[in-house]
């Protein structure tokens, strides 16, 4: 059985937030937590907008009524 770590590198991006920001995807999110263990969510720069990813992956999770799991580089895994 693998661990959380290791499920976790694993995962593939199936979120991507943009210059749109984290409402258009919010819903999208806690829909795919309904299904999955963790989503893997990716940040582009372009969504920053003067924030960093710790910042707009913590809206996110309180927007998606989700835990935030770990950040890393732009990078962000939900649960």
């Amino acid at each position: 059985m693998s661990s959380d770590a290791e499920k976790i590198h694993n995962l593939d991006v199936t979120v991507w937030v943009g210059k749109a920001g984290i409402d258009p995807v919010a819903e999208e999110l806690s829909d795919q937590l309904d299904d999955r263990e963790f989503v893997k969510v990716r940040f582009h720069r372009s969504a920053l907008g003067g924030t960093t990813t710790d910042e707009i992956a913590a809206d996110l999770a309180d927007a998606a009524d989700a835990d935030l799991v770990e950040t890393r580089g732009h990078t962000g895994v939900y649960r």
